[in-house]
């Protein structure tokens, strides 16, 4: 794959937080274009997912989402969401689908529109966010995610992405407008989201739970406690999302924030009488 030798123009504005401070935010902009409408399309499923299907479809202007499936114990077959945002020819990647082996299909089925893959970014240190991530790197794309990300992937005994959000040496960037902000520990310690302004549209990963989840799902490295006031400043921050992606599970509006969070105070609650 033939990538862009087009100096890409880099500007952070950095908003630190943790507990009662405010979030990282990372804004890039640019003017905006529209390319022309791509067909929705099904990619053949991978041998590991024989029975399901890589899914791209197009859900903005210049916004495609992709779903992949993995088995995973206990959970059965789960559907991962992840986000490609175009501009002109490029592609950047947000969230890569569960495997290496879909992630392949996936930078495929970039090519064949016609464009260049660019960058991708990862919204935390697991498999449904991160799992594409040495495939990527063995293509020679830029992969980014949070410092925190990297380090829990290396002592997971995983490749992290090549660069760092947020350091000296990040040129992560859309040549559009989007806006990466840290809402503080929830799903993970390293969670983050991403917004798109031109269309009001969050991806929140795995962060966000459908309004079909009646769990918090898999828990396994959350901060449930943390997890009720992160939210929080997410709704304080955008208030106006129209669109509203979870992790998994079907897209809707800024009611996944007010759900997610009570799901948490749920068992957060739970959790504190189980302790005294």
């Amino acid at each position: 794959m033939r990538f862009s030798h087009t100096k890409i123009i880099f500007i952070l504005a950095i908003l630190l937080a943790t507990n009662g401070a405010n979030a990282h935010q990372t804004s890039i902009k640019a003017a905006p274009v529209k390319p022309a409408p791509i067909k929705p399309t099904a990619i053949k499923p991978t041998a590991i997912n024989k029975n399901y299907q890589l899914t791209i479809n197009q859900i903005a202007d210049n916004v495609f989402q992709h779903i992949s499936y993995k088995e995973i114990e206990n959970y059965g077959m789960v559907p991962s969401n992840g986000l490609i945002v175009t501009k002109a020819t490029n592609a950047y990647i947000i969230d890569t689908p569960w495997t290496e082996a879909d992630t392949k299909k996936l930078l495929a089925w970039i090519e064949k529109q016609g464009l260049t893959a660019i960058s991708s970014i990862s919204t935390h240190f697991h498999d449904d966010r991160a799992g594409g991530i040495p495939y990527l790197n063995s293509a020679s794309i830029d992969t980014y995610a949070s410092k925190l990300t990297n380090e829990l992937l290396i002592s997971k005994n995983k490749q992290a992405a090549k660069y760092n959000l947020l350091s000296s040496k990040s040129k992560f960037d859309t040549e559009g407008t989007i806006e990466v902000f840290y809402p503080g520990a929830g799903h993970s310690r390293d969670n983050i989201v991403i917004w798109l302004p031109e269309h009001e549209l969050l991806f929140g990963g795995c962060f966000v739970k459908s309004l079909n989840s009646k769990t918090l799902g898999y828990t396994g490295d959350a901060d449930i406690t943390q997890w009720p006031t992160s939210m929080q400043k997410l709704i304080n921050k955008y208030p106006t999302a129209k669109q509203v992606i979870p992790g998994h599970g079907k897209t809707g509006d800024n009611k996944l924030l007010t759900h997610t969070q009570k799901l948490a105070l749920k068992v957060s609650a739970i959790t504190k009488r189980e302790k005294q």
